[in-house]
């Protein structure tokens, strides 16, 4: 089976939810097909199998269904092109307005006690262009409509206006003495193409996140080729050139500092309002704005590559998804229309039964029809929606879809890993300590030959001696957050240089700040043989003839290991990690690393309660170490010596009890978790994987992001229960009202023209939604 393609398609000619309904049906129902229609965006996102479908046959089925379609553009063509079909319709607008003023003149002239009878060859003069060439879409879509088997706005449109049209042209070409409705016809046509042209003038500034983002790509990039500085588009960039950045300009690409210093305001991609410092080695990235100092940089992404360009990709999908919400408005749409007919049909019937007026019947069906408003419905989720990740985008907070942006409200349990989520991440080494007559375990042959630089402590040779024996400068251990100041003896040397040995296979992260710190007392690992590692437990390795053991302090004592307790538990209860070095069955010694935690922890977790949620933080420490950590970041429960494959479990014990569940982590051995998770959370500085597993990405390593994404979850669930609100109080307010004979079709149609407009307005009111974690 071939791997599934996927393309966008920019759909035009869509009026209403039910329109974007029925396309969504229509093309799902092609072999191969899966389509997500959104009326927002005027997008269709489809998944299809190229074996059974292609491009040309999903557009030929969009034209079949009565709509017009093209593979989605970047985002300046589709913008120019809307501009331009604004303006057409702007002035169709414009000469509407200018022939229905005369025919509602004669009404408002009324309310000043003046009588003006226009001809009715006049009116029907001026009402006819209105009728049939400024609401020419609405016959246009609802014949396609028709034709594909469905029903839309435009129906009911085109069906009230024609009802009021033709009459008044009866009346006239009869010489009836009955009143003309030419200026309700003509109005309601007129008042709608207005609620249409403001209806795309809010949709347009919903997407004004996403073309914010689009905007901050550099157009020019300073590069070095043959010894001279030219200026080039950034999108002629190759990898590995070399570029150059100078102050208050924009970084053209993503890249890596090879000279100088300086610090970038990354505001616009994690949110950080804080200015980060660059130096040689440092990673900078596109868009991101050069304070001070010329940096002199290596390009390593470049095009749609870029950090930039993935943040915008998944910002356009995020606003084409759908929210579960949205189905319950989906299934209305579908159905509207036709109920809303049966309605008009049975309140003409019902008013020229009991009342006999054929006149009177048809203008309270007419009022039925035209206030009715499927789009209220169908645009109260998808523009809510838009809005909303494109605020996130804006807060470091990309958005995958929209259910993961619409189940983050209802999390109830909030599962951290407690190793660069709540902590840095960055483990240091804060203490070696040698167990008691190290010397003599490793005065072994065996040791003496592969570290043939280790002399064991004796009565006639200085300890100052032992390290000018073994080429070692002053050794030396950083406190946690402190400069390192603390030298330490000739045994913890052995015991570094042994450590190091057996850690260099390994990519946990303790391995990797113990081999860091090895590397800065210029201490190179020697070679070892029969490697093998536990995940998450330890490692085991032959040197020359001996096999030494390298692990959590459990690991170590299930091999026969007897360990200092007292130590062991004295350094735990500091809220340090602790591992254990043995050879064969003798104890070495223990090394112990501290990571601090984040600035923002305590107070995040503190927030998260607050807002009723259950914290309970992840580690593979043992129950001492874990207790401490949780308690320095406010945490009441946690669970100590989870092993990373069982992350996963821990997260689905807590789903079974009927919460819903959401998961912090950063890690790759985080992935599992954060993919059985309700919603899944991932820090940008960690993996991959874990980026792909979760549902939202947090620009900013830093917990007080998930605050901010569950606020603003629950500020954009309220604005669509509030739009849903509006759209079905409207409706079922209106329709019985018109029905009863209480509306004026020009009343009417007002109403319906706003009611759209209302909607996406009130959606609007989410761009003043401000990080929770700022306002702190």
């Amino acid at each position: 089976m071939a791997a599934p393609d996927h393309i966008d398609l920019q759909i035009t000619g869509m009026h209403c939810a039910s329109c974007s309904a029925r396309l969504e049906k229509t093309l799902n129902k092609l072999p191969g097909v899966s389509a997500v229609v959104n009326i927002a965006t005027e997008k269709a996102s489809i998944t299809f199998d190229p074996q059974l479908s292609d491009v040309e046959r999903l557009i030929a089925a969009v034209r079949d269904t009565g709509f017009d379609a093209h593979p989605a553009r970047d985002f300046a063509a589709e913008k120019a092109a809307r501009a331009q079909a604004y303006r057409g319709e702007l002035l169709q607008f414009g000469i509407a307005v200018l022939l229905t003023l005369p025919l509602l003149l004669e009404m408002l002239l009324m309310f000043f006690g003046i009588h003006l009878m226009m001809p009715g060859w006049l009116q029907w003069l001026l009402a006819t262009p209105v009728q049939f060439w400024a609401g020419s879409r609405f016959y246009s879509g609802a014949w396609s409509a028709l034709r594909s088997g469905g029903s839309n706005m435009d129906v009911l449109v085109a069906l009230g206006t024609s009802a009021a049209y033709f009459m008044s042209c009866a009346v006239v070409a009869l010489q009836l003495d009955q009143p003309l409705y030419f200026e309700a016809s003509a109005t309601l046509i007129t008042l709608v193409l207005l609620g249409k042209l403001l209806e795309a003038r809010a949709k347009g500034k919903a997407s004004a996140a996403l073309e914010a983002l689009i905007n901050l790509q550099p157009k020019l990039a300073h590069v070095e080729r043959n010894g001279q500085m030219l200026d080039v588009s950034a999108g002629q960039l190759r990898p590995d050139e070399v570029f150059f950045v100078r102050p208050g300009e924009s970084v053209p690409v993503d890249g890596e500092v090879l000279e100088g210093t300086s610090s970038l305001d990354e505001s616009m991609l994690t949110g950080e309002s804080l200015p980060q410092s660059k130096q040689p080695a440092d990673k900078i990235y596109t868009a991101t704005l050069n304070q001070h100092g010329l940096l002199k940089c290596r390009a390593l992404a470049v095009g749609s590559h870029t950090q930039l360009a993935a943040i915008i990709r998944l910002v356009e999908q995020a606003q084409g998804s759908k929210a579960p919400i949205q189905k319950l408005a989906d299934k209305i749409s579908g159905i509207f229309v036709p109920v809303v007919l049966v309605i008009a049909a049975l309140t003409f019937a019902a008013w020229w039964a009991l009342g006999g007026e054929f006149t009177t019947a048809l203008i309270n069906a007419v009022s039925v029809l035209v206030i009715a408003c499927p789009c209220a419905l169908g645009l109260a989720t998808p523009t809510a929606v838009v809005v909303a990740t494109g605020r996130a985008a804006h807060a470091g907070i990309l958005v995958k879809d929209a259910a993961a942006l619409e189940n983050a409200h209802k999390l109830s349990v909030l599962v951290l890993d407690k190793t660069g989520t709540l902590t840095e991440g960055k483990p240091a080494l804060t203490d070696l300590l040698p167990a008691d007559g190290i010397a003599q375990k490793l005065a072994s042959s065996s040791t003496k030959q592969v570290f043939p630089h280790l002399n064991p402590l004796d009565k006639t040779t200085s300890h100052s001696t032992r390290l000018q024996t073994t080429a070692a400068k002053s050794l030396v251990i950083p406190q946690a957050g402190e400069e390192a100041n603390v030298k330490i003896n000739f045994r913890s040397f052995e015991l570094l240089q042994i450590a190091a040995s057996l850690a260099q296979n390994s990519t946990h992260p303790l391995s990797r700040a113990l081999l860091e710190h090895a590397q800065s007392q210029q201490i190179a690992p020697t070679p070892t043989q029969n490697f093998s590692e536990r995940s998450g437990s330890g490692v085991h390795a032959t040197i020359g003839d001996a096999s030494y053991l390298l692990g959590s302090p459990a690991f170590i004592a299930q091999s026969g290991v007897d360990l200092d307790n007292a130590q062991l538990r004295a350094l735990q209860q500091q809220g340090k990690s602790v591992i254990a070095v043995a050879r064969g069955d003798m104890l070495l010694g223990l090394i112990a690393f501290a990571d601090q935690l984040r600035d923002s922890s305590r107070a995040a977790v503190a927030k998260l309660h607050d807002m009723g949620i259950r914290v309970i933080m992840l580690s593979g420490d043992n129950t001492a170490t874990a207790q401490a950590i949780a308690a320095q970041a406010g945490i009441k429960e946690f669970r100590a010596e989870v092993l990373p494959q069982d992350k996963a479990a821990v997260v689905q014990t807590f789903k079974t009890e009927g919460n819903l569940v959401g998961m912090v982590g950063d890690g790759i051995n985080d992935a599992p978790a954060l993919a059985a998770a309700d919603v899944g959370f991932a820090m940008k500085s960690g993996s991959d994987i874990a980026l792909e597993a979760a549902d939202l990405t947090l620009m900013r390593n830093d917990l007080m992001s998930v605050v901010d994404a569950i606020s603003l979850s629950r500020a954009t669930l309220r604005k669509i229960r509030q739009n849903l609100f509006f759209a079905f109080a409207y409706n079922i307010l209106g329709i019985p009202l018109a029905a009863a004979g209480m509306l004026n079709p020009v009343i009417a149609g007002a109403a319906m023209a706003m009611s759209s407009v209302s909607v996406v307005s009130n959606a609007l009111l989410l761009k003043r939604w401000q990080p929770p974690g700022k306002q702190s």
